[in-house]
């Protein structure tokens, strides 16, 4: 399973503080826990409050265990205010959305059930999907739907959304993807002609590539010396910053390599270890939602 190569990843040691930046529903945070001893601590962070009251019922009682309704993004403020000075270990992100989260139709993540035009990941910050679409431009709406749901048919889906929206206020998953369908000319197999429009969408009002790219900075900042990094991400865009942001952390500017001497601060600040790693087949047939995971790991140099 690529959860547990994750787990792995880490190289925990049994005393070692570790972060879960996506705790979703714990399932990480559970093997982080039954993998420590005693004296081992995890911090948790949610963006979801619904997220994090699950996990306060489920580890009730684990003293091991900081749960925090946070963003990741925070990530390089929260450690050290909750640390108590333990060196951070590790850091682990599995990236995108929950299935709770896709599951759950009041939650207006799923164009298969109808529900809220919602979206947001935190319902207590921000404005849904239905508030952003009844007020941005055809533009906008085409730029981000092209963008982050690299979408071909980007213009006539936003034409089509602001088309709609003339005649009545766009409330529902199911008038979303309704509209979308008659705008996408052909249909991928296996994809729902909304897929990559819902994708835009959600990515866009949650600034989820933004708040990786803060997430990760974050992360190598906390992490100690020799700590590791393991991301797992679900989709090309999360996977492209993922795997450019390693690589700059990691790579030396060519511009230094004639100094005898690095100046303090410009040595690469993490090392890249092993291969992009993928689920087995094992694990897709279980999990068809796994199909398109891709694991990184780094560690922090010394």
């Amino acid at each position: 399973m690529l959860a547990a190569e994750a787990i792995a990843a880490l190289a925990l040691q049994a005393d070692g503080y570790y972060v879960d930046a996506t705790f979703g529903r714990g399932g990480h945070t559970a093997l982080l826990l039954q993998a420590l001893g005693r004296e081992g601590r995890v911090l948790a962070l949610d963006r979801d409050p619904e997220a994090i009251a699950a996990g306060r019922t489920r580890f009730a009682g684990e003293e091991r265990l900081t749960l925090l309704h946070a963003p990741f993004a925070e990530l390089g403020t929260l450690v050290p205010a909750h640390s108590g000075g333990r060196p951070c270990r590790g850091v682990l992100f599995d990236l995108g959305v929950s299935s709770p989260q896709l599951d759950e139709p009041a939650r207006g993540f799923s164009f298969r059930s109808d529900g809220p035009l919602d979206m947001r990941m935190d319902p207590t910050r921000g404005e849904p999907v239905s508030m952003w679409l009844a007020r941005a431009s055809l533009d906008e709406i085409r730029e981000v739907i092209g963008t982050y749901g690299e979408e071909r048919f980007a213009r006539r889906v936003a034409q089509a959304i602001v088309a709609a929206r003339e005649k009545a206020p766009l409330t529902r998953t199911g008038q979303l993807a309704e509209i979308v369908s008659r705008a996408v000319r052909t249909r991928e197999p296996g994809k729902h002609p909304a897929t990559r429009t819902f994708q835009a969408l959600r990515m866009h009002v949650n600034d989820e590539l933004g708040q990786l790219e803060k997430g990760l900075a974050g992360a190598v900042d906390v992490l100690a010396p020799r700590g590791r990094l393991a991301v797992i991400s679900f989709h090309s865009l999360e996977d492209r910053l993922v795997k450019r942001f390693l690589q700059r952390q990691s790579q030396l500017d060519p511009e230094l390599d004639a100094l005898p001497v690095l100046p303090p601060g410009l040595a690469p600040r993490l090392t890249l270890i092993g291969r992009k790693r993928r689920p087995d087949t094992t694990e897709v047939a279980r999990n068809p939602r796994a199909r398109s995971a891709l694991l990184r790991i780094a560690e922090k140099t010394t």
